[in-house]
C-alpha cells in the first residue's frame, strides 16, 4: 500500500550531518563533519570494569526501572552538579537517551503546534529537527560572539509571545561561542519579566581548554530549579562514551513530571544497564581526571587544525579561536557555497558540514563547520590539506 505520512513528518529534513556520514560510507574519507569524539580516549577498561561490577550485583540488573531514571546515578549528579553550583534534587532530575530526547521530551510537554521558540542564529541542527516535527515556527535570534543580541530578543519577544528560548551559550554547536556573563544575565532578565522558559543545553560546557575560565550556567545563575525558568540538560557522550546514549535533564519538579509522562509513551525508560554502569564509572573512576585528558588533547587538536588552516595563507577564510567544544566555524569568501564545496571536497576524499543546515532562516552559505576532536597527527594534516586544494580549485573556478 502506499503510505500517507503525517504533515509533521513530511516537513522534516533529513539531518545533514547524518547525510554526510552515509556519503562517506566505504570511502577513504578523512571526515571533520560528526561531531565525533576522540574514539582512542574513551575509557574502555574503566567502562568494562564497571559494566563487570554491574552485572556481578546481581539478577535485578537486567529488570525494568523507573521512567525517571536510576536513583543512585541521579544522586550522584546532583553531587556533581552542585559543583558547578547548580543546586537540584534527585525529583527535579530525569535521566534521558541521550540530551536529544530531553530536547524533544521538553518540546513535547510545553510546546502546541504554531507555538513560537526563539533559537541562537545558527544554532544546532537536531534542534532544529525537534522543532520542525513538533510544528513550531522557530525564530532566530541576531547572534554575535558574545551570544543572543538581547535587545533583538526582547523586540522579537514582544512582537511574537514565544514560549520557550533555546541556547546553548557555552562552546555552541556550531560556532564554539561562549556567551558573555552580561548576555547570560540579560537573558534571563527577559526571561523572567516575559514569563518564558529557556532550555539550556550543555552537552561541551566540561570541555573548556583554559581551566581558570568559569563559564556559568543559566541554571547556576538563576539558583533555583522548582519555580525558576531554566531547564537545562546534559550527556555523557562527550566526555565518556556517545554509545552508552545517557544524558539527562533538570528543572523545575512539574516539568520534570511530565517530561516523565511524555517519556513512558516514548520507551518507559532509558536503559537501566547503561545508567548503572555510569554508576558504577562515578564511583571507581576519576572521572575529572579523564576530563582534564581529554581538554588538553582537543586543545592541541584546535591548535593544530588552526595552524594548517592559517599555513594556507588565505586572506579572505574567517574564524574565531574556540575557547572550548569540539568545532571550529569557518566564514569563507563571500558569494561561495559551501554545499557546492562540499561535493567537491568529497571527490578528494575530505568531508565537512555546510553551514546553512545551522540556520533557521536566511541561512549564510558561505560557512562550514569543522570538527578537530576525532583527527589528528599526520591524518588532520593529509584532511586540511585535501581541505584546501578544493577549495583552492573551487575559488580558481569561480
Amino acid at each position: 500500500m502506499e503510505f500517507r505520512f503525517s504533515s509533521n513528518v513530511e516537513r522534516l529534513q533529513s539531518s545533514a550531518v547524518r547525510d554526510i556520514l552515509k556519503l562517506t560510507q566505504g570511502k577513504e574519507i578523512i571526515s571533520f563533519a560528526g561531531g565525533l569524539p576522540a574514539e582512542e580516549l574513551f575509557p574502555l577498561e574503566a567502562v568494562r570494569d564497571a559494566a563487570e561490577r554491574v552485572f556481578k550485583s546481581g539478577n535485578n540488573t537486567l529488570q525494568y526501572g523507573l521512567t525517571e531514571g536510576y536513583l543512585p546515578l541521579r544522586e550522584q549528579l546532583c553531587g556533581r552538579m552542585a559543583k558547578k553550583n547548580m543546586h537540584v534534587e534527585p525529583h527535579e532530575m530525569i535521566m534521558t537517551t541521550g540530551s536529544q530526547q530531553a530536547i524533544d521530551l521538553i518540546t513535547r510537554v510545553l510546546m502546541e503546534p504554531g507555538d513560537v521558540v526563539l533559537v541562537e542564529n545558527p544554532t544546532y541542527l537536531a534542534s532544529l529537527q525537534v522543532f520542525n516535527l513538533s510544528g513550531l515556527r522557530i525564530v532566530p535570534v541576531a547572534s554575535d560572539n558574545d551570544g543572543m543580541i538581547i535587545s533583538e530578543a526582547e523586540r522579537l519577544i514582544k512582537q511574537l509571545q514565544p514560549k520557550l528560548i533555546y541556547v546553548v551559550p557555552t562552546f555552541g554547536n556550531p560556532t564554539a561561542r561562549v556567551w558573555s556573563e552580561e548576555r547570560r544575565r540579560g537573558l534571563l532578565d527577559l526571561s523572567h519579566r516575559y514569563g518564558i522558559a529557556i532550555l539550556e543545553d550543555d552537552p561541551y560546557g566540561d570541555i573548556k581548554f583554559d581551566e581558570t575560565e568559569d563559564y556559568p550556567t543559566l541554571f547556576a545563575l538563576e539558583d533555583k530549579a522548582d519555580g525558576g525558568n531554566v531547564l537545562y540538560t546534559s550527556t555523557f557522550s562527550k566526555t565518556v562514551a556517545p554509545a552508552l546514549r545517557t544524558g539527562w535533564a533538570m528543572g523545575s519538579s512539574s516539568v520534570i513530571s511530565m517530561m516523565a509522562k511524555a517519556k513512558q509513551a516514548a520507551d518507559l525508560h532509558s536503559s537501566t544497564l547503561d545508567q548503572q554502569t555510569l554508576d558504577q564509572l562515578l564511583r571507581h573512576y576519576d572521572l575529572d581526571a579523564h576530563i582534564g585528558t581529554i581538554r588538553g588533547a582537543y586543545g592541541d587538536r584546535m591548535q593544530q587544525m588552526q595552524r594548517l588552516l592559517k599555513a594556507q595563507g588565505w586572506s579572505d577564510v574567517k574564524w574565531e579561536q574556540p575557547k572550548g567544544g569540539m568545532f571550529l566555524w569557518l566564514e569563507l569568501p563571500e558569494g561561495l557555497d559551501a554545499a557546492a564545496l562540499l561535493r567537491s571536497a568529497v571527490t578528494k576524499n575530505v568531508a565537512f558540514v555546510p553551514g546553512a543546515a545551522f540556520y533557521a532562516a536566511e541561512p549564510q552559505r558561505n560557512t562550514a563547520r569543522l570538527n578537530f576532536t576525532f583527527t589528528t597527527g599526520e591524518r588532520m594534516a593529509t584532511g586540511i590539506a585535501r581541505f584546501a586544494e578544493a577549495l583552492n580549485e573551487f575559488l580558481a573556478r569561480c
